[in-house]
């Protein structure tokens, strides 16, 4: 069995970085190095007095030290990481892509009053765990022993646990809102005979070239995925960008 220091090191970049950014906010957190309103999503502040830091610090904080922070943590560790080494397999530039337009869509998504939350980070997580249960939708998942069901339903299932936890509804239906417009606009409606509106932008291609982030991508052609069915739950055709 691999040591943790050899399972973080494993971990593929993007996922291993936002993971330890997020557990680090935390630790900070809990250490009272900081007041969490300092780094919170508060748009007056952003506009009015340009703490602009807030737009993206607020994604990196999951909450003081609970069960809920473990799960989170937990989901960025095993769904973050099953997608960037599976379907965003040296795609490390379209798997960045991925958080950062997820991330300007939670934040859009904030500005509208009764969407408005002042930390974001669990919507980027499920926005996550939604994009893995559409890659991934006839797994077979047990929650906590007590049920089986198949992927695609997970971040409903796991929506529905929190409200009965008595967690916020809000950020992880969130989540579920910016992974669906991003599964939507790069799979479904290319799928449906439309253009893919969402490539990955040339300078974050650059940006991970230039700083050799992951794996180079493999310069092949598009190949026929019919792992999935059809309809709801049919799986991706992957093109791998250059």
């Amino acid at each position: 069995m691999s040591s943790p220091a050899e399972f973080y090191n494993s971990l593929p970049p993007i996922s291993k970085a936002y993971g330890t950014l997020c557990f680090l906010a935390t630790t900070a957190f809990q250490l009272g190095l900081y007041d969490p309103m300092l780094i919170a999503l508060d748009y007056g502040l952003v506009f009015k007095h340009f703490q602009v830091w807030r737009l993206f610090t607020n994604f990196f904080f999951l909450g003081k030290f609970s069960i809920n922070f473990g799960i989170r943590l937990l989901m960025i560790a095993r769904y973050g990481v099953q997608l960037e080494n599976g379907p965003f397999q040296r795609r490390t530039a379209d798997f960045l892509w991925m958080m950062i337009f997820g991330s300007l869509t939670l934040l859009v998504l904030a500005a509208i009053p009764i969407f408005q939350f002042p930390v974001l980070g669990i919507s980027l997580v499920f926005m996550l765990l939604y994009v893995w249960s559409r890659e991934f939708p006839n797994a077979q998942i047990n929650i906590y022993g007590l049920v089986t069901l198949k992927a695609f339903y997970l971040p409903w299932a796991m929506l529905a646990l929190d409200v009965i936890f008595g967690s916020p509804l809000v950020p992880d239906l969130l989540g579920i809102l910016a992974g669906h417009l991003y599964y939507f606009l790069t799979v479904l409606h290319p799928l449906a005979g439309g253009k893919n509106i969402l490539r990955t932008p040339f300078w974050i291609q650059r940006l991970v070239s230039r700083w050799r982030i992951g794996a180079p991508p493999m310069q092949r052609a598009a190949v026929p995925d019919d792992r999935g069915t059809s309809g709801a739950f049919r799986g991706r055709s992957y093109r791998l960008n250059g």
